[in-house]
């Protein structure tokens, strides 16, 4: 039965459409400048359809000269002759004598997630690897490193070709971020309380974070990126209102921690669906401190609210051993638990497992993320990090052997796991 007490009484959404629609609107008149900066709707659409195809990529890495050409046409080889171990091969090799007697609950697949694939170098030698040891490689790769960086030495056009061949999905941090002194009161760490409720996008920054995310959308065909506050949240929403096709996903940094800021952020999302129901939030990745009874009162409302199959939730399995939880942190368990009754979540590894962090001499640390390349490399360190990063890879894979275990099927980089 349903609670009339809850519920919202049309006249007050009449009165919120009639603010949206005001011919008079500085916060959505500011927003159609900047899509109008870069031709349009519809000239936002086309450009974007064209940076995103393969071959539009490849020729651009050709005429540049990349010397990331023949890891690509490499990566292209080996998938075409399924040098990488089949999805059939991998259960199997998991399961052993118990293959064929196991059934997997086919709708509740995990999708393997990893972070932060910071250099394209790292998928090469992560690809190198799952096919000497028959690892699977992930289904989604989240990237934190600066673009105008990656952007300058090609390594970010690479790596939107490489998501092509291997299939997957990935997401881009932009640049436009409160962390880049955009909070002109926040200093170092003596500051840090200024930070509480996240560094934000203060000011005119949601429009800066649409600007550099059309930048992004029309010359490289980046599509989904990662969305830390209400505003560029909001913005978001209003963007794929108008017809340009964003997609982001919900930062941990955000902070939903219980069902009632889930219920927040997926309410709004409804509010401002396209008539075909579909949403630009593709990814909802929890704060750390969730539980599973947490996650299953999400997934009902998610599931209320026509959702479903529309947002992943992505939950973070493991944690970079340094600067961002309480170790030791491992979530294995837990997820086993929980996807046996909440289905489309993401298994994201963003360290390795406890017990082989504990043994490095350099364990992975969420501040090596803001380090400029030229600082890591002057430092020695990017033997280091892509360690850091492989640790992560082969967390992942105990992940999917957990699952595949239990009866959980995974979600691994479609066009290499055939």
């Amino acid at each position: 039965m349903n609670k009339p007490g809850f519920r919202i009484p049309l006249a007050r959404l009449e009165e919120v459409n009639e603010f949206m629609s005001l011919e008079v609107n500085p916060l959505t008149e500011r927003l159609l400048g900047v899509v109008e900066k870069f031709g349009g709707v519809e000239a936002i659409r086309e450009k974007h359809t064209q940076a995103a195809r393969l071959e539009t990529k490849l020729q651009r890495i050709r005429e540049s000269g990349s010397p990331y050409l023949a890891d690509l046409e490499w990566l292209m080889e080996q998938r075409e002759k399924k040098a990488f171990i089949s999805m059939n091969d991998y259960y199997r090799n998991i399961l052993q004598n118990r293959y064929g007697e196991v059934s997997f609950a086919s709708d509740n697949a995990v999708t393997l997630e990893i972070s932060s694939l910071h250099y394209f170098p790292w998928l090469i030698t992560q690809a190198k690897r799952a096919i000497a040891e028959r690892e699977l490689m992930p289904g989604r790769f989240i990237r934190v490193r600066f673009m105008k960086e990656q952007e300058a030495d090609g390594d970010l056009l690479a790596v939107t070709a490489a998501m092509d061949i291997v299939g997957a999905t990935w997401v881009e941090t932009l640049d436009t971020k409160g962390t880049d002194g955009a909070n002109v009161h926040l200093g170092g760490p003596e500051t840090i309380t200024g930070y509480f409720g996240g560094p934000g996008q203060p000011n005119h920054y949601p429009l800066k974070w649409v600007e550099e995310y059309l930048y992004y959308h029309t010359n490289y065909g980046v599509k989904q990126v990662l969305n830390i506050n209400a505003g560029t949240v909001l913005v978001g929403y209003l963007l794929h209102q108008l017809g340009i096709d964003i997609e982001f996903k919900i930062s941990v940094y955000m902070g939903n921690d219980n069902p009632y800021s889930v219920l927040w952020t997926l309410m709004t999302a409804k509010m401002f669906s396209r008539d075909d129901g579909t949403t630009p939030l593709i990814g909802f990745n929890f704060a750390n401190s969730v539980n599973n009874e947490t996650i299953e009162l999400a997934a009902f409302i998610r599931k209320e609210l026509g959702f479903e199959d529309k947002v992943r939730f992505e939950h973070h399995i493991t944690e970079t051993w340094k600067s961002i939880v309480r170790q030791p942190y491992d979530r294995t368990e837990e997820l086993i638990e929980v996807s046996r009754k909440v289905k489309n979540i993401s298994a994201k590894h963003e360290g390795g497992t406890p017990d082989q962090e504990q043994q490095r001499e350099f364990p992975s640390d969420i501040l090596t993320y803001f380090i400029p390349k030229e600082d890591v490399i002057a430092a020695g360190n990017m033997p280091k990090f892509e360690l850091n990063y492989l640790d992560k890879h082969v967390a992942l894979n105990h992940t999917a052997a957990e699952l595949i275990k239990a009866g959980i099927p995974v979600i691994a980089a479609w066009n290499l796991h055939q």
